[in-house]
């Protein structure tokens, strides 16, 4: 038997009441396998996941959905030492990493 987790939307609901994705630069801290990305990226402008786990990026690559390519970017990452200058994302999100 599979886990599902969320397969009601309530977790992604819960994220629209408390962040306004509409048009945002978003930087997901632990993206993992996408999960979580692939059900608010339509709403954001652009999405950067990151990870420190690259079997976990790699996965996200491949079931990467075309017509989220444009606007979502994976990048192999610690949240302790991020890449990006102060003021790059409008929204920080952390969710289900350890």
């Amino acid at each position: 038997m599979t886990v599902q987790r969320d397969p009601d939307e309530i977790e992604v609901k819960h994220l629209r009441e408390f962040a306004n994705f509409s048009g945002a630069r978003v930087l997901e801290i632990g993206c993992g396998e996408g999960r979580l990305t692939w059900r608010y990226a339509s709403a954001a402008g652009q999405v950067m996941g990151i990870d420190p786990d690259p079997k976990r990026i790699g996965v996200a690559l491949q079931d990467y959905p075309m017509a989220l390519r444009s606007r979502v970017t994976f990048a192999l990452a610690q949240a302790e030492t991020l890449p990006f200058p102060n003021g790059v994302f409008d929204l920080a999100l952390l969710a289900w990493s350890l």
